[in-house]
């Protein structure tokens, strides 16, 4: 496979991964809004901490698809440390996103309804790009591509194609 090509396989899994991690994001998007929106109209809480339990609440559902939809053919053979990571870059996208929401809320006095769920939704949109670069980085590891010792232990149906064509070819 030539350069050009090879460059536009590994394009075409980056477009599908923005994809898959769109969508489950997307979906735990819906997630953290009902869930702050629910909380903040229905209890006392403050604002910033119905924000939290509603982050708290998206995290664990995000991880859900993340791994068993987005990242399904990623390494699983070390989950206790696979969720130590997601759980701590969550974290630190946490206080990205909450960090927003509460500069504009005690920082300015933004806390109307509509000005709370505008920065709820810019923090969330600054913690996205934190969390895609930290979850395919050092979270949802992909397995070992071909080596020159052996064949390749592909990570999903692109790679075992690009494996193949290789061995077709005399390629490693």
């Amino acid at each position: 496979m030539s350069e050009r090509g090879a460059l536009r396989v590994r394009l075409d899994r980056l477009v599908r991964e923005v994809a898959k991690f769109g969508a489950v994001g997307g979906a735990g998007l819906l997630v953290n809004l009902l869930v702050f929106n629910l909380v903040r109209h229905t209890t006392p809480l403050p604002v910033v901490r119905a924000s939290v339990l509603a982050s708290v609440v998206a995290i664990a559902f995000n991880y859900v698809g993340f791994r068993y939809f987005t990242y399904r053919d990623r390494d699983k053979n070390r989950r206790t440390k696979e969720l130590s990571l997601f759980l701590l870059f969550s974290a630190v996208g946490l206080v990205i996103e909450n960090g927003v929401l509460y500069t504009a809320t005690y920082g300015f006095d933004w806390d109307s309804p509509l000005q709370s769920n505008v920065f709820k939704f810019l923090g969330i949109g600054v913690a996205t790009l934190f969390r895609f670069w930290s979850y395919r980085t050092w979270v949802f590891r992909t397995l070992p591509g071909p080596g020159p010792s052996g064949p390749a232990v592909a990570s999903s149906a692109t790679d075992r194609a690009l494996a193949r064509a290789r061995q077709r070819t005399g390629r490693s």
